[in-house]
């Protein structure tokens, strides 16, 4: 790989390690990187194309879910190329702009993807709980409006981190232990008073997404408060079974989350490179799973799925 070592020399040029110690493993930690990335693109993209060209899909429901594949996509293509860049051909250089527009696009679409799950918990209270207002309450146009709220949410919190970053110095030692630049291992970078970041960056990830993890928590427990008034056996399981893959989904993205936040500020202890791997698992296993958790637990989508590709099939085979 000596013939493509492509690591720029250039001092005012960042320098992302990939994952330190494993150097000599990062061609097999590609594969299933590779595999993870291609996986869940192809489901997303499924998704999105099956919703768009069923009507009887749009519906409040498969438009949050045509959201969410979105921001899966956005961040692991804001990740997942760069690092396959560093793993195949060592080429790790990044320009302050670049390192700062990955940021930028990497954390928006995080909190994006946020308020994403918290309108889908809203979807599914509003299902459980109020029924009969359902389609009064939750019509296409005004998920499209939450929609439009979650993004201005996002470009509005997560804009002063790059900006804040861009105003500091940073040392001679630009060697970043990663494979993305993320907002705390470019803050470290700074020879300035890194304070003002620092504060912005955690009141972001514990408050917001902290008030965002709250907002399910209570629309679940008034869920839960109301499945338990129901007397039929079968009524209770009907109603949990809507809400278990949108579990799953939220228990594979905020764990991982908060782990990878609150690390880089206290998890000295924690090994480097199963900090760096764990991180990069959470842009790559909700990108892959998700569609699959969908595709397994929703009927009508499963089907539409299934008749979309037998007639994908069929005009091949012509």
């Amino acid at each position: 790989m000596a013939a493509f070592n492509l690591t720029p020399s250039d001092p005012s040029t960042f320098i992302l390690m990939g994952i330190p110690g494993l150097e000599a493993a990062h061609i097999w930690i590609s594969i299933p990187f590779s595999m993870f990335f291609v996986i869940g693109l192809l489901g997303n993209f499924t998704l999105l194309f099956v919703v768009s060209k069923e009507q009887t899909l749009h519906k409040p429901m498969y438009l949050l879910l045509c959201m969410l594949a979105l921001t899966d996509i956005g961040t692991s293509t804001s990740v997942v190329p760069k690092a396959l860049c560093i793993f195949w051909f060592n080429f790790k250089g990044i320009t302050l702009g670049g390192c700062l527009t990955q940021m930028f696009f990497l954390h928006a679409v995080s909190n994006m993807q946020s308020a994403v799950l918290v309108t889908m918990a809203f979807d599914r209270y509003v299902a459980i709980c109020n029924p009969l207002r359902y389609t009064t309450i939750l019509t296409n146009a005004r998920i499209a409006k939450l929609g439009l709220v979650g993004l201005i949410r996002a470009v509005l919190f997560i804009l002063p981190l790059p900006l804040l970053l861009s105003r500091l110095s940073f040392c001679a030692n630009r060697i970043i232990p990663h494979t993305y630049c993320d907002h705390m291992a470019v803050v470290k970078m700074s020879c300035g008073d890194t304070t003002v970041s620092r504060l912005y960056g955690l009141v972001i990830a514990v408050v917001v997404n902290g008030l965002d993890l709250m907002l399910i928590a209570l629309s679940y427990g008034l869920i839960l408060r109301a499945v338990l008034r129901i007397s039929s056996k079968k009524a209770h399981e009907k109603a949990l079974n809507t809400c278990t893959a949108h579990i799953c989904v939220m228990l594979m993205s905020y764990p991982p989350f908060f782990f990878s936040t609150l690390t880089h500020r206290f998890g000295q202890g924690i090994t480097p490179h199963i900090h760096i791997i764990l991180a990069n698992l959470y842009f790559l296993l909700p990108n892959m799973l998700n569609p699959i958790i969908y595709g397994v637990k929703n009927k009508e989508l499963r089907e539409k799925v299934i008749k979309c590709t037998s007639r994908m099939c069929s005009l091949w085979g012509h």
